[in-house]
């Protein structure tokens, strides 16, 4: 028990109550968003909701996405080094054709899956080994088949250099079985597709589908990864131990 007398503890008790009754009475101005506008939304009745603030008020304190096209590409890099995902810059389809055909022939490969989107399917014919698409009309989906292939091979919304993290939707995949199942997920975009944030990556999806959103959107940062025994990093733990992403343009 504690050495203190009932009124040393009355005594702490009033100055904390106090401390909280002036916070109350004195609103602190947020800090650092002096120069933004923060408009009130309305709350349920009418009443004074959240305060809502420009996306640009939290920029100089998230990572930095990259203010031209050339820096967001290099930070999209960057990140995807950090992550652990092996990243190839190519300029064309043909290009891509010939980095799929090198990795499924090092890795050796004997199956992959793949979603039927223009992207993959320039890139997928001539690869050696056996294909199987999962969206073909009339067939039922099968997990376990799913999960013996060795890669799954998806297009996807948009890359978000600020974070290294990959949007897919089940328009641009299929769904998250496809990215998750297979050993490794590999992601064919252009670079039209990079985008410097998250808040871009968003509108760039809302612009794309004219508002009307996919079923499913899925941000993939890195292969699946945890820490949870002893802090030891293990890749591959919840989905595909290997992220390759093929970058074209």
């Amino acid at each position: 028990m504690s050495g203190r007398t009932q009124a040393e503890n009355a005594a702490a008790r009033e100055a904390i109550l106090a401390r909280v009754r002036e916070a109350l009475r004195v609103p602190a101005p947020i800090p650092h968003l002096a120069g933004h506008a923060a408009p009130a939304a309305p709350g349920p009745g009418g009443r004074p909701g959240l305060t809502i603030l420009p996306a640009e008020a939290g920029r100089p304190w998230l990572p930095d996405g990259g203010d031209t096209p050339e820096e967001s590409l290099r930070i999209l890099a960057e990140n995807l080094a950090k992550l652990r995902a092996v990243f190839f810059r190519v300029p064309d389809a043909g290009a891509a054709a010939d980095c799929l055909f090198a990795q499924a022939r090092a890795r050796d490969w004997q199956r992959v899956a793949w979603h039927d989107h223009p992207l993959v399917r320039d890139v997928l014919s001539g690869i050696p080994c056996s294909t199987q698409q999962v969206d073909v009309a009339g067939e039922a989906f099968d997990k376990d088949a799913l999960e013996a292939c060795d890669a799954g091979i998806t297009a996807c919304e948009c890359l978000v250099a600020q974070t290294g993290s990959i949007l897919v939707s089940s328009d641009s995949c299929g769904g998250r079985a496809l990215s998750i199942l297979p050993h490794c997920h590999v992601v064919i975009a252009t670079v039209d597709q990079v985008v410097p944030v998250l808040a871009d990556a968003l509108a760039l999806v809302r612009e794309h589908h004219a508002g009307r959103l996919p079923s499913m959107l899925s941000f993939i940062t890195g292969p699946s990864r945890t820490g949870d025994i002893e802090r030891i990093l293990v890749l591959g733990a919840h989905g595909p131990k290997e992220l390759i992403v093929i970058l074209m343009g």
